[in-house]
């Protein structure tokens, strides 16, 4: 315990060392995920600007983690998903408030913004705004279930034997908006939202004998449903435009209640000795042009209005027909989970798992 305590306090001074260095207008410490922040745009950026854009690639745990140690320094932008900001702002105070003025805000696409705003509004101001986005629905063959709409479908007899879907959360989320429900906003009554997860659980229940599998390898889902075993599943937007690049019979569809749908965002940090800087850099990769690159290379959906228009055919056809702006404004974003919440639907899931 002695030696565990000692490496993480040198591994935090050496964070701190960190946090004191180099830090100066000329200078944007990016702390963010793999990919994205792409050679050939930082290369851009930098030449455009004149200010050198240092990268350190995370995950939301570690960057909680690392900002934690500083108290919010270190770095000049970060890029949490935008529900993990507001509870660990009310906790720590490792952000501050996004300025939006500061924002060009017409290259944001509008119900991502709001969605952003709302879910990391912390004492009535909002700590950041959207840069990606992607989502889990239903993939689906449509040669053999041309009606398959919905996340219902997934209870659906018409489809016995041949539907597929992962006993995790996301599950019980979506049949819940599938049956008219908005578990989002049962977030705050503890027990109304145990009522409504004990619900979906009986249909669950009930429905199980129409289920070939509950997925837990993405890998082997889509070989299911290249093999024919499996016709309708729940699964990522990835998954199905990867299936349809190889058969056009099978592909993602966002479900008439929405599709289920994660962004991850631009944060300042507490005491980011950049803050202009980072500005830039936000209005900088949100300009459609740039937005367009980063799609291409990685395949996410990305908040710039005008970016779809830009991507490569390929790219942007999987967007164009799967994701209307109709679809897009129905998404149905996630919020902060309460700890409570997390035991309740685990009971739920151990109780469909468990049953005959």
């Amino acid at each position: 315990m002695k030696m565990r305590t000692a490496i993480v306090f040198l591994v935090t001074a050496a964070i701190v060392v960190f946090a004191v260095a180099g830090a100066s207008a000329d200078t944007l410490r990016l702390l963010t995920w793999k990919g994205y922040a792409p050679k050939t745009l930082v290369d851009k950026f930098q030449k455009e600007t004149g200010i050198e854009v240092k990268v350190t690639y995370t995950n939301n745990e570690e960057m909680i983690a690392k900002l934690r140690a500083t108290r919010g320094a270190g770095f000049d932008l970060a890029q949490p998903s935008q529900d993990r900001i507001s509870s660990v702002q009310a906790k720590f105070e490792i952000y501050q408030p996004i300025d939006l003025s500061k924002i060009k805000t017409d290259q944001v696409i509008a119900s991502m913004l709001e969605a952003v705003k709302k879910n990391t509004m912390v004492n009535g101001k909002p700590h950041a705004v959207p840069f990606c986005w992607g989502t889990s629905g239903l993939v689906v063959n449509r040669k053999e279930a041309p009606d398959a709409m919905d996340y219902s479908d997934l209870l659906n007899e018409k489809y016995k034997g041949r539907i597929s879907y992962r006993l995790k959360r996301p599950t019980l989320i979506a049949l819940a908006f599938a049956m008219g429900e908005d578990p989002f906003a049962k977030y705050g009554d503890t027990d109304a939202y145990k009522a409504l997860m004990e619900k979906v659980g009986e249909r669950m229940i009930a429905a199980k004998p129409l289920v070939k599998s509950y997925w837990s390898n993405g890998d082997a889902l889509l070989q299911s449903m290249r093999s024919g075993e499996v016709n309708v599943a729940m699964a990522w937007d990835g998954g199905g435009w990867k299936l349809n690049a190889e058969n056009p019979d099978i592909d993602f569809v966002a479900p008439k209640s929405g599709a289920l749908g994660w962004i991850d965002t631009f944060a300042l940090p507490a005491k980011s000795e950049n803050v202009e800087g980072a500005y830039k850099w936000i209005n900088f990769m949100l300009n459609p042009e740039n937005a367009a690159i980063f799609t291409n290379a990685e395949k996410y959906g990305t908040a710039s209005a005008g970016a779809t228009k830009l991507l490569d055919e390929e790219v942007r056809a999987n967007f164009e027909r799967t994701f209307p702006q109709k679809d897009i404004d129905n998404i149905k974003w996630y919020p902060p989970v309460p700890a409570k919440l997390e035991a309740i639907e685990g009971m739920i899931l151990d109780k469909v798992k468990a049953a005959k």
